[in-house]
């Protein structure tokens, strides 16, 4: 069943972002923030066959339970493009998957694009035949669009320790620091634009857009993702 929350301005939907896309107008979106599914093909073999500590084993296992491993399905992007204003997006990926949003983007649509990396200074050990798992990156692309970068907010990397506490508190695996992505936000939209978060998890976006005199749309297939969602822009709402 689809369940729909209504807040003000906001409006956070539990159902699947390649369906519930298709009802969103044309051109009515003015900014795209979004962590879809990464493209982390995990296999006993690969696992045995590396140095892992137990912690980035069990990581692994949360993420595959969580099912955010199999990666974007690529025909929403033509979605994307078609509700957004103008092209103005930050899409949060893993390396294997750059190659194909650059293409469709910068080959296909032409954008101008930025990559900003995420460095974390206290990554989960995995070594053996790897590099650490140090870093994620955020692709922002954009298309006659001005952007509002200071010198505090226009940096293209940050180095955070992996957010924890966050990530005990809304419990999702994956949770990206609200910081970040209040600067994300602040740097390529207006206070009244709507902001976009088909992937929503576990709300980061929709709270800091909320916070920050934004509109949202919010898209979650979780439903336990979804209910923290739910709670969490309640909260932000009430302290507004």
């Amino acid at each position: 069943m689809r369940r729909v929350i209504l807040i003000k301005t906001y409006r956070i939907i539990h159902g699947d972002a390649y369906q519930e896309i298709k009802k969103i107008p044309d051109s009515s979106i003015d900014l795209i923030l979004t962590d879809p599914p990464y493209d982390i093909p995990i296999s006993k073999k690969k696992i045995e066959g590396t140095a892992m500590t137990k912690s980035y084993m069990s990581l692994m296992q949360e993420l595959t339970n969580a099912g955010i491993t199999n990666s974007i399905n690529y025909d929403i992007l033509n979605d994307f493009v078609r509700v957004m204003k103008t092209i103005n997006i930050y899409i949060w990926c893993n390396k294997k998957q750059i190659p194909y949003y650059l293409d469709f983007f910068v080959n296909k649509h032409m954008c101008k694009y930025e990559i900003l990396v995420w460095i974390k200074s206290n990554p989960i050990p995995c070594y053996g035949n790897n590099y650490l798992n140090d870093k994620e990156y955020c692709l922002y692309f954009r298309k006659n669009k001005k952007i509002h970068t200071t010198y505090d907010s226009g940096h293209t990397y940050w180095i955070t320790p992996t957010n924890k506490k966050d990530k005990k508190m809304y419990g999702h695996p994956t949770i990206k620091p609200q910081a970040i992505i209040e600067d994300l936000i602040l740097n390529s939209s207006d206070i009244g634009d709507i902001v976009f978060d088909p992937f929503l998890g576990s709300g980061t976006t929709a709270a800091a857009s909320l916070k920050l005199g934004r509109r949202c749309i919010g898209i979650e297939s979780n439903l336990n993702y979804y209910s923290i969602s739910e709670k969490r822009v309640a909260q932000v709402e009430l302290m507004n």
